[in-house]
């Protein structure tokens, strides 16, 4: 579903990301770890096509970001860092808002959709509220209903449960457990339980480059009986 080559950015004399190349397949969740500064939310920009790359391709669905960046958009979800939204709009408006963007302009349609994203995502209590009045956790889940709204076979989440609470966590994890049979999932996270819970597949990615790709087991294979943050660590020493 997902096939980036090659992905390269730079700001000025610093490479953001450094030739960065993996697949992801339906049904993977994949873990997207690394240090602040390492090009993780960069790379996940590329790929949506919110950023143009300066080299290497990557397609979704088959389609090229870089030759048609409307079609990608249409063919995934994403949640970006610190999930934006219109802070004067409800729940409910900004929801209906996003799905004419995704094209269910009937009544019926949009109503229907809407109501399922909040459905999935528990939002149902704070439809009617204006997301500038919400908590941080419940601006996270508003980002989250949005980027599945239109049931898309991709999905990329940039921190998907920050500012969430535990019990909110466990749902939202359960939730792209549960979705991901059917889709494939990039999920950027800082939370290393959140890898062993959820995830198959691992990236660490470390100055712009990828310095691990495998999954949870075999990169706690690296060092038995270390915990995943030691391990962690160990392979972004160089940024730390």
């Amino acid at each position: 579903m997902i096939e980036v080559k090659g992905l390269v950015k730079t700001y000025g004399p610093k490479r953001a990301v450094d030739g960065v190349s993996f697949r992801v397949n339906r049904g993977d969740i994949l873990g997207f770890l690394g240090p602040n500064g390492a090009g993780k939310s960069t790379t996940m920009k590329m790929i949506t096509g919110f950023l143009r790359p300066d080299a290497g391709t990557a397609t979704v669905d088959g389609i090229d970001v870089t030759v048609d960046p409307v079609a990608v958009k249409r063919k995934l979800g994403y949640l970006p860092e610190s999930a934006p939204a219109y802070p004067e709009m409800t729940v409910e408006e900004f929801l209906g808002f996003i799905a004419e963007v995704r094209g269910f302009r009937s009544t019926d349609a949009k109503r229907a959709q809407v109501d399922r994203a909040i459905g999935l995502t528990h939002l149902t209590p704070v439809r009617k509220q204006t997301i500038e009045t919400l908590s941080k956790g419940f601006k996270q889940r508003v980002g989250f209903a949005q980027a599945l709204l239109h049931d898309p076979g991709v999905l990329v989440l940039d921190e998907p449960t920050d500012g969430l609470d535990p019990n909110q966590k466990n749902e939202v994890r359960s939730l792209i457990k549960a979705m991901a049979v059917e889709k494939a999932v990039i999920l950027s996270t800082h939370i290393l339980e959140e890898v062993d819970a959820i995830c198959n597949r691992v990236i660490v990615i470390s100055q712009g480059k990828v310095v691990a790709d495998e999954t949870p087991a075999s990169l706690h294979a690296r060092k038995p009986g270390a915990r995943l943050d030691e391990i962690f660590r160990t392979l972004t020493a160089s940024d730390v």
